[in-house]
């Protein structure tokens, strides 16, 4: 399905857009993470100034709930 739907981006930087987020949700369900959350919390993160040094603490494997 994830094929089929990819091949309707319209553009080359749609599809590999495309490709992007579908590697982070299906990063976040291999980790137990809800995907929709991990999103909303992360971007919530960057926009509120997180510094880079700290991003790694973002990603699906090292996620917590109480970012």
């Amino acid at each position: 399905m994830n094929r089929k739907n990819a091949l309707f981006a319209g553009h080359e930087a749609g599809a590999q857009n495309w490709a992007i987020l579908a590697s982070m949700i299906e990063t976040c369900k291999l980790n137990g993470v809800d995907p929709h959350v991990w999103l909303t919390q992360t971007l919530t993160a960057i926009a509120d100034g997180r510094k880079q040094s700290d991003i790694d603490a973002l990603l699906p494997w090292n996620y917590a709930a109480d970012v």
